[in-house]
């Protein structure tokens, strides 16, 4: 894949997705500069197995740095020629936004200029970072349409990624630089985040615990298997955003642009009612669940449902894998890595 010398820069490489994105760029034949801080937010040995499993591959390299550090983010782009950037690094987790802010504003509003700073001075011919299905929302409309405006979040974590798409889009537009980003809905999957219900659950059934069950189950999520969300990731890399010409300031379309800027919803597009996924789940675990049935929680919306009609146009993708296949498949892995 073009010229060897220049590799993709991949942020949050010790990450859920990010280690998935690595592996599968490293498979391909590219060279992939993986960065990641290897934060505490959730269990350090996760992220340092992920990362023994990307170390010795041919074509990786590790480099451990803050995307808060504004100096080490310059030298970086500096010594290293990056010809595109998938940013997936992070404070994730919205119900972590209520109990500590400023992570948010220091790894997703400070660290997102950094990143698209290293863009601009590096000419990289296509930025593809990770927003939120959270941006939606106070939105019902259903499903989400990336047309739709969404100027209603309700945690700061989702502002935090929105922010990200209006910055992203003024460096499109100042510098005609091609960015895309995507929205992830609710990615589960083997190596997953420990914060994750799917994780929490697995965990609290294997052991025997109950489980908290918010929105008395009646929550709706689009769960996207990770092999999903990695292949529509890959895909849109290959494709640097184009401007639009036919995008009016009369009638301002969100979800195109003048500039090289795109947004895409990546998402299974068949939400699933969370008491049916926790089925799904214990017919793989083999055991019944425990249920505590509480109210919704602040910052959480009741229903995800991606529209994903203009990813599926754009780069022929749609995510497919039903919770039948990928939650089995994510209890395997669980129970080979803890050995239970």
């Amino acid at each position: 894949m073009g010229d060897s010398n220049r590799a993709i820069l991949v942020t949050g490489a010790a990450g859920f997705i990010g280690f998935h994105v690595v592996k599968r760029l490293i498979a391909r034949g590219d060279s992939v500069i993986g960065l990641d801080n290897v934060n505490d937010y959730y269990d350090v040995r996760l992220k340092q197995a992920r990362l023994a499993q990307l170390t010795p591959l041919e074509g990786f390299q590790f480099v451990k740095l803050d995307l808060a550090n504004r100096l080490g983010m310059k030298e970086l782009f500096a010594e290293h020629p990056i010809k595109r950037v998938v940013h997936l690094a992070a404070q994730a987790g919205v119900r972590y936004s209520l109990i500590n802010p400023h992570a948010y504003t220091d790894s997703n509003i400070e660290g997102f200029l950094n990143v698209l700073e290293g863009c601009r001075h590096a000419k990289v011919e296509h930025l593809v970072y990770a927003s939120s299905s959270s941006v939606y929302g106070g939105n019902t409309h259903m499903p989400f349409s990336i047309h739709d405006n969404v100027d209603h979040p309700v945690s700061l974590y989702a502002v935090s990624k929105k922010a990200n798409e209006l910055m992203a889009h003024s460096y499109a537009h100042l510098y005609g630089m091609p960015c895309t980003g995507l929205r992830f809905f609710t990615v589960y999957g083997p190596w997953g985040r420990p914060d994750m219900a799917l994780f929490i659950f697995t965990k609290a059934i294997l052991e025997g615990q109950p489980i908290d069950v918010f929105n008395q189950g009646k929550m709706r999520r689009d769960f996207t298997y990770v092999d999903d969300i990695v292949e529509g990731v890959v895909r849109t890399l290959d494709r640097p955003a184009e401007s639009n010409p036919q995008w009016s300031g009369d009638t301002p379309d969100p979800g195109t642009s003048s500039a090289p800027a795109r947004v895409y919803n990546i998402g299974n597009h068949q939400p699933v009612e969370l008491l049916r996924f926790i089925e799904v789940l214990e017919e793989a675990v083999g055991k019944k669940a425990e249920k505590r049935l509480l109210p919704l929680q602040p910052g959480d919306v009741p229903a995800t449902y991606a529209d994903i009609d203009d990813l599926a146009r754009d780069v022929g993708f749609k995510p497919a894998t039903p919770i039948e296949v990928g939650v089995p498949r994510f209890v395997q892995w669980y129970r080979e890595f803890y050995k239970v």
